[in-house]
């Protein structure tokens, strides 16, 4: 199925059709209006130097001024095997339609409502027969009906006419181009974003991301060695308080005097001591037992560093070298990197 953006947003457009892949874009004098454009030809020169095939509207009251249009649209310089010319469905539309195909110009013919409409388009010649299902929905009619049927008509009689969804309103409609044959959909690019989105599909994503840095990274690559609270065993709680709260972390290293890791302190810790006596900021560390920290290597991958935070319940782990503390791993910056499950 060709795969048209529906649009009339220069930058927009610029943008959508770095994607590589779209066959073309279809746009309407409404679209034009809406986004306050006023040079109408020079827009659509403009559009037809970035994008595959452009279609833009034709318009006339008899066949014969439909084609002198089209033919003026051609003498500003667009290529006519990358130009379609859409035309609203009339009598006069088909005869415009066979003329402008004698001389190998594609056409368009859209605004299509019964399948009527679409047999007179297909018998003229038409490049495409475009239905626009949004707005016969809207009205209350059987678009869905309409598309399957000109699609049948085109598979059982060989007519050489595509058959083109358009008026897409949401992803399912893009689902039912698919499902009933629809040779061509033109999309919204609001629609064609949501058509990649799927809630599965971002947390198997995460799951496969987390996996990887666990795997791949190291804990000192995510630890930010600047914090690094630490204080010696003959520190009192004050002092404790002070490089905790320095650091914006609810821990502090504890080392002997040879600066290997002795203990950890945490705002846990101060409220338990707190409660047991209201009395203990000028209490030294020492003087409470000091329990073996949880530690990580610096050069562990972050996956042992994950594993012992879920296992011990914990929101920071001590990163040491050589039993000696160099920063500290919170929690917030695993779930910064969005690793922890």
């Amino acid at each position: 199925m060709e795969l048209y953006l529906d649009s009339a947003d220069i930058s927009e457009i610029k943008e959508v059709f770095k994607l590589g892949f779209l066959d073309g874009l279809t746009t309407t004098p409404t679209f034009m209006h809406r986004h306050g454009i006023t040079d109408i030809d020079g827009t659509i020169v403009e559009l037809s130097k970035i994008v595959p095939v452009l279609q833009i509207e034709a318009l006339g009251g008899t066949a014969e001024e439909i084609v002198a249009e089209a033919h003026r649209l051609l003498d500003l310089g667009l290529d006519k095997k990358r130009t379609v010319f859409k035309i609203p469905a009339s009598i006069e539309a088909t005869r415009a339609c066979k003329m402008l195909r004698d001389e190998d110009i594609m056409v368009n013919i859209h605004l299509v409502y019964n399948l009527q409409q679409a047999y007179m388009a297909m018998a003229a010649g038409a490049t495409y027969v475009c239905v626009l299902v949004g707005r016969m929905q809207d009205q209350g009619y059987d678009a869905l009906k309409l598309i399957e049927d000109c699609v049948n008509v085109v598979d059982h009689y060989g007519y050489d006419s595509k058959v083109m969804f358009s008026s897409v309103r949401h992803p399912e409609h893009v689902k039912n181009a698919l499902e009933l044959g629809a040779h061509c959909c033109t999309i919204p690019w609001r629609v064609m974003k949501q058509m990649n989105t799927n809630n599965f599909t971002e947390i198997g994503t995460q799951q496969f991301v987390a996996h990887t840095r666990q795997m791949t990274m190291k804990v000192k690559d995510v630890m930010r060695p600047e914090i690094n609270p630490v204080v010696k065993t003959d520190a009192t709680v004050n002092e404790a308080i002070i490089e905790m709260t320095k650091s914006g972390l609810g821990v502090v290293s504890i080392v002997d005097n040879i600066g290997n890791i002795a203990g950890v302190f945490t705002d846990g810790d101060l409220r338990r001591h707190l409660k047991e006596d209201g009395d203990i900021l000028n209490k030294k560390l020492n003087e409470f037992k000091l329990y073996e920290p949880v530690t990580v290597d610096a050069d562990e991958l972050l996956k042992k560093a994950t594993t012992l935070i879920k296992e011990k319940e914990i929101d920071n782990i001590i990163v040491s070298e050589n039993r000696k503390p160099v920063g500290i791993l919170d929690i917030q910056d695993l779930m910064k990197l969005e690793v922890l499950e």
